[in-house]
């Protein structure tokens, strides 16, 4: 594709020409192989959960220095108290909150040691910290809540996309958005970054739009292989084909203008929006990535194993000009004035045809030209 063509098709004046339906066992490997990983990872490492699934401790007390959030973390993840993942806030203008794991890991020598530096740091005497022990936010009650509704949002979804269009494409949104929560759970896993409400709204919220961009796809498919002239011209792979040229550039602009303010939260934001962002980031990814080169492969898959499809492919490969032609005799002329004998003709070459030879007239031809036939007068 020439820089011409390939601005041209940026702009939209002009759809891309991929094979994205015919190498779909390319793609299928790939995210087999991103599944895999994202399996070994849930397994092998889990997931970090953060203190308002697991519950801890939460420290406050009354900040009388010009200590920083940075400085309040610096002591906490010093050796040995290991708190990197501890939740610092300063709430009002010198009220210091901090949310970390129970310290039930440390010696009483250790919690003594801890509570004294964050003390002397604030400018206050230890008894001036309050350290209680805390249950987690995100409970089992909540968590409950959000599968019991989670379900009937999916079912609702499912419901949905098959009454619109059908049940197979219903089983190829669903697969493609269980593509995305495995990948963005591993890539969680494997980073060991902390899982924190903002991470499980985030993925409740790509979800949503993995499924918008595949209905959009969707429709475009249904639309145009639905049309009697494109079938009669190529096989339903070819048509769905076709379909996802004309909507890639409009998935890809679409996911384009969601990933810019999603990588400003990222780089500049605070740490419970980065923890939004980086979940919001990975899903979109992947989300556009499954609307393309998973949800409508599958659909290729399911719809081609139809008997009026199955026949529609056989018929087009089995037009003239695709098979293979058979011998036919072609004449040829003997020695012998006049007779023709059959001999075989190559595959597919073309017969010219053999002039006969001129009869002689029985009739002499006069000399003389009769005169014009004079017309009666009336």
């Amino acid at each position: 594709m020439s820089a011409r063509s390939a601005l041209e098709t940026f702009r939209g004046y002009r759809h891309p020409e991929f094979h994205i339906i015919q190498r779909r066992r390319r793609w299928a490997i790939l995210s087999g192989i991103a599944i895999a990983l994202s399996l070994i990872g849930l397994f092998w490492r889990g997931l970090n959960y953060s203190i308002d699934f697991t519950g801890g401790a939460l420290l406050q007390y009354q900040l009388q220095s010009d200590a920083s959030v940075e400085d309040i973390r610096g002591i906490l993840a010093a050796d040995p108290y290991g708190r990197s993942e501890a939740e610092v806030q300063i709430v009002g203008a010198d009220r210091v909150s901090i949310r970390t794991t129970a310290l039930t890991d440390l010696t009483p020598t250790q919690r003594a040691a801890l509570i004294d530096e964050l003390a002397a740091q604030a400018g206050i005497a230890p008894d001036d910290i309050s350290a209680q022990v805390v249950g987690p936010t995100w409970g089992e009650q909540i968590s409950r809540q959000a599968l019991v509704g989670l379900i009937v949002v999916l079912a609702a979804i499912t419901l949905y996309i098959t009454l619109r269009f059908e049940w197979k494409m219903a089983i190829g949104a669903m697969a493609a958005m269980i593509h995305d929560v495995l990948i963005t759970a591993g890539v969680y896993a494997l980073t060991g970054r902390e899982v924190s409400p903002a991470t499980v709204i985030a993925i409740l919220t790509i979800l949503g739009f993995s499924l918008y961009d595949t209905v959009v796809i969707y429709d475009k498919v249904k639309e145009n292989t639905e049309s009697t002239a494109l079938l009669g011209k190529d096989t339903y792979e070819g048509v769905a084909n076709t379909s996802m040229n004309q909507v890639l550039m409009r998935s890809v602009n679409t996911s384009l203008v969601v990933v810019l303010p999603i990588l400003s939260l990222l780089l500049f934001g605070g740490e419970t929006l980065k923890d939004f962002a980086f979940a919001m980031l990975i899903g979109v990814m992947t989300g556009a990535y499954s609307s393309i080169f998973v949800a409508t492969p599958i659909l290729v898959v399911l719809k081609e194993r139809e008997p009026r499809y199955q026949q529609l492919r056989a018929r087009l490969e089995g037009r003239p000009g695709e098979r293979r032609l058979r011998s036919v005799p072609a004449p040829a002329v003997t020695p012998e004035a006049g007779v023709t004998e059959a001999t075989p003709a190559a595959v597919g070459a073309p017969t010219k045809p053999v002039p006969r030879p001129a009869q002689p007239s029985s009739r002499p031809r006069s000399s003389k030209r009769r005169p014009p036939a004079k017309r009666k007068r009336r």
